[in-house]
């Protein structure tokens, strides 16, 4: 062991002493861990529209050594108005918690108005594919498996389209063991068409999404040779009146296949229901997700998927814009979902937060999903409007006390967590590999975050990576449940969920003190169940058909 890989244990351990309140501990090692990233909006004084918005980021292992590396996406100066040179970000992980930059090197250096980011390996190769929404062109690079990208947009059909793309997520809607791709696209926008919209009738303002028409979201089917075909209109996800900004996995009927949540700007919320042959039906109105309790569309930004409350169904957290409150659905018996929100303290908490980033993550390893959010408002003289709300704006970490109450604990974190920003992406991942879930904020036109978790000493997690052989290779659409003494987690493999972001396909399950699991089942996207029994903690791979292998740290 070196001096420094001591050093780095021993402050860890240290912070890990210190979380037994809380049950864990946050602290901000970006500094320290090498990220120096700084987003560019292009924003000069014009007010575009896409410059509120950004960036997204993703935790991935692009080399295939066993430990997540970062990506952070970012935009560029506009045409005319050229300041400096600014590309995304790749920092590959040195195993001692540091990275490096080596964007260059990777082939990733390329000037794109960025916007998002969804990462999996589309073409079954072993080696995970990155796409990166863009205003403009979205541009998707294949990874070589020797440490470059490819730019294969034209190559694989996505080439020639113009749009304000957003959120996107990789998943085989027809389980032909092939990832499909869909796209959210935000509203017809280009500067040439910038409308001026004013708070007093002189100085130009930011436009709400009321100012434009809607977009459609885009569905490519992939042909497995490398090319997509665009079957938006034939899979009956078209539809021009959306305005989409973010996008989950769920498996809302619990049929084994994947729906799609798609979460809107001002307009209805959509729930695509996979009908099993290539098509999907809207049934978010039905479902109870399409409006708030009032039935009104919020103004919604991210979202995500995730059991909760260990019922064995999905729950559903969506955030919204100030004085909107984030929405915290539970799956009732009648099969429709029901706002909780105000209910379990989510939503009195986040009634003055303008919410876009989200994720539901086991923080303190206690065996019960807790709620993250990145805020900022879109508009730095919001001050003088709304008295209550501020342009940078502290995040959420709702810890769940498992009796369906949360609880607003980020001043209690650690690491300046809840210092006010402007965020925008969160994505989250086991970047140092000692089985907790650490954090990943980016910030608009600011800097990006990395904050390390450490645990409270004795409390343990069960960390399982798919790989699957009829199914899509990152397995993506699985289900693993495991079960204790304490009940039963599930988790689904997924991408998409957040904010433009895209979180570790590892699954991490808190076993608070035990030192086992029961029972760990597995549900692959092609239909095959498997069940493993008296599973210890620690980390696993189970290739699809096979055993679950133990993976040391």
């Amino acid at each position: 062991m070196t001096r420094r890989e001591f050093t780095l244990g021993a402050v860890a351990a240290a912070a890990a002493r210190a979380a037994a309140p809380l049950g864990f501990r946050l602290t901000d090692i970006t500094a320290a861990a090498g990220i120096a990233f700084q987003h560019n909006s292009g924003a000069f004084g014009a007010k575009y529209l896409p410059e509120t918005m950004a960036p997204g980021c993703a935790f991935f292992d692009y080399d295939g050594d066993g430990w997540l590396d970062i990506l952070l996406v970012n935009g560029m100066d506009w045409p005319g108005h050229k300041r400096q040179r600014s590309t995304m970000k790749l920092y590959r992980n040195n195993r001692n918690g540091t990275f490096t930059d080596v964007t260059e090197r990777a082939g990733l250096a390329v000037e794109m108005y960025g916007m998002g980011v969804a990462i999996a390996d589309y073409n079954n190769d072993g080696f995970p594919d990155i796409l990166v929404t863009a205003v403009g062109q979205n541009r998707l690079f294949q990874n070589d498996g020797r440490g470059r990208f490819l730019d294969v947009t034209e190559k694989a059909g996505l080439g020639g389209r113009q749009a304000f793309s957003t959120s996107a997520a990789w998943f085989d809607f027809d389980r032909d063991g092939l990832l499909d791709l869909v796209v959210c696209n935000y509203v017809k926008w280009s500067p040439e068409h910038d409308v001026f919209c004013s708070l007093d009738g002189k100085k130009k303002s930011y436009c709400t999404p009321e100012a434009y028409h809607g977009e459609t979201c885009w569905m490519f089917r992939n042909r497995g040779n490398g090319t997509f075909e665009d079957v938006t209109a034939k899979s009956g996800i078209f539809d021009t009146s959306s305005k989409s900004l973010g996008v989950a996995l769920v498996d809302y009927d619990r049929d084994g296949w994947a729906d799609l949540l798609i979460a809107n700007d001002t307009q209805p919320n959509k729930l695509y229901r996979n009908l099993r042959n290539g098509t999907f039906e809207d049934v978010a109105v039905r479902a109870g997700v399409a409006f708030s309790e009032d039935g009104k569309a919020r103004a919604g930004m991210g979202v995500d998927v995730g059991d909760f409350d260990n019922s064995g169904a999905s729950g559903i957290v969506i955030t919204n814009f100030d004085n909107e409150m984030m929405a915290l659905y539970k799956l009732a018996r009648d099969g429709t979902y029901k706002d909780v929100a105000y209910k379990s303290g989510v939503g009195t908490a986040s009634i003055n937060s303008l919410g876009f980033g989200c994720a539901f993550v086991d923080v303190n390893l206690d065996g019960y999903l807790d709620l993250l959010a990145a805020n900022g408002h879109i508009d730095e003289t919001v001050r003088h409007i709304h008295g209550n709300v501020g342009y940078a704006q502290a995040p959420h970490l709702f810890l769940n006390d498992g009796k369906g109450g949360f609880h607003d604990v980020a001043a209690l974190a650690g690491g300046g967590f809840a210092a006010p920003k402007v965020a925008r992406g969160l994505a989250y991942g086991d970047f140092d590999r000692d089985g907790d879930v650490d954090i990943l904020l980016t910030t608009n036109q600011g800097p990006a975050y990395l904050y390390r978790n450490d645990v409270t000493p004795g409390y343990r997690s069960l960390r399982v990576r798919l790989i699957g052989t009829k199914s899509n290779r990152d397995a993506i659409g699985a289900v693993v449940r495991v079960t204790t003494p304490d009940g039963t987690q599930s988790r689904m493999v997924k991408t998409g969920s957040s904010y433009l972001s895209q979180s570790e396909p590892t699954l991490t399950f808190g076993l608070a003190r035990r030192d086992r699991a029961d029972r760990v089942a597995i549900e692959w996207p092609s239909g095959g169940v498997q069940g493993f029994e008296g599973v210890a903690v620690g980390a696993y791979e189970c290739v699809e058909g096979g055993r679950l292998s133990a993976k040391n740290p």
